[in-house]
């Protein structure tokens, strides 16, 4: 079995020790990083591997949302969309010049020769999937509660999302050749239910990860997941990060086995708060009921999360050798 974690700004600047806005604005800064990682690490995977983000506020920044930077946390959008009657008004971003897209490009151009010097690539395209970027733009409750209120114009909001996304997705690939996937993040569609799924989210992710023809369809979804694994097969989504609170038995049963999985251990509370032996155990109990693990990727159940400590990350790769031998 692989090991393999989703790396990208809560986890990285803390763990190499240097300044979360050092990592943001200096090119130089962020590939150094993300080297280190690789190479402290090489026997893990880190998805999608040198990711060019600014957390949050990558996406909402094109839409014109304004970015804050706190000293010491992380940038965030704010919400720009006060009534439903306000989502009419929104243009289409432009990816080649809006917000911090053209930054998020520049940077993996610049960086992208040493990458490759040193045995890597730009192998993914990248972004924050419809319902989470329709929520950064008017907020959680507001739009959750604009599903059942005002659902024609929750639909005009993730059909511009998804417009966008597509052409921001492609964009990625026509600046990159190499990229041979597309990694979407959205926990949004985990605070739905089945019916809800089918009509606002399962249309729009399909026709995002379909933006251009793409061998791996990655989809983090960490909150609840069981909508989504359902239907995974029917949008093309080939490999799923879902949540701890899913057992990787349960997933596998409900993807029928046809789906690649990335999880399961506990992010916060084992791999940041527990010791080396906390994270083996969890190893274990994550497996428990797993007779067949060619379809898994062992890691935790959602994105690393900050604090996590390099003997704890290496303690997974020594239970995956454990259970091999076994």
């Amino acid at each position: 079995m692989p090991v393999g974690f989703i790396i990208d700004s809560p986890w990285l600047p803390g763990w190499a020790g240097v300044d979360r806005m050092d990592y943001y604005t200096s090119e130089q800064c962020w590939l150094e990083v993300n080297l280190k990682a690789v190479q402290t690490l090489p026997d893990v995977i880190f998805l999608p591997g040198f990711w060019s983000e600014y957390a949050m506020a990558t996406e909402p920044s094109a839409f014109g949302a304004k970015c804050v930077w706190p000293e010491g946390d992380f940038p965030y959008a704010e919400k720009m969309i006060d009534s439903v009657e306000d989502i009419a008004r929104i243009p289409q971003p432009n990816p080649r010049r809006d917000g911090l897209l053209p930054f998020v490009i520049k940077r993996l151009q610049q960086c992208e020769s040493r990458m490759n010097d040193a045995g890597h690539g730009v192998y993914f395209a990248v972004a924050r999937g419809p319902m989470n970027i329709a929520t950064f733009l008017m907020g959680v409750t507001e739009f959750l509660t604009a599903l059942r209120m005002a659902p024609d114009e929750a639909h005009r909001l993730l059909d511009l999302a998804t417009r966008f996304l597509e052409d921001w997705l492609q964009y990625q690939k026509e600046c990159f050749p190499s990229i041979r996937g597309i990694l979407l993040l959205d926990d949004i569609v985990g605070f739905t239910g089945e019916d809800d799924f089918r009509e606002f989210s399962q249309p729009y992710l399909t026709r995002a990860f379909n933006a251009f023809d793409a061998e791996v369809r990655f989809f983090h979804n960490d909150a609840e997941g069981t909508a989504t694994a359902q239907h995974c097969e029917e949008i093309g989504i080939n490999l799923f990060n879902f949540s701890f609170q899913h057992s990787i038995a349960e997933m596998l049963r409900l993807t029928h086995g046809n789906v690649a999985l990335l999880g399961n251990i506990p992010p916060r509370d084992v791999l940041a708060e527990g010791n080396p032996e906390q994270v083996r155990e969890a190893v274990f109990d994550s497996l428990r009921g797993v007779h067949d693990t060619s379809r898994i990727v062992l890691s935790c159940g959602g994105g690393m999360p900050p604090g996590v400590p390099t003997e704890n990350i290496r303690a997974v790769v020594e239970a995956r050798d454990a259970v091999s031998e076994a």
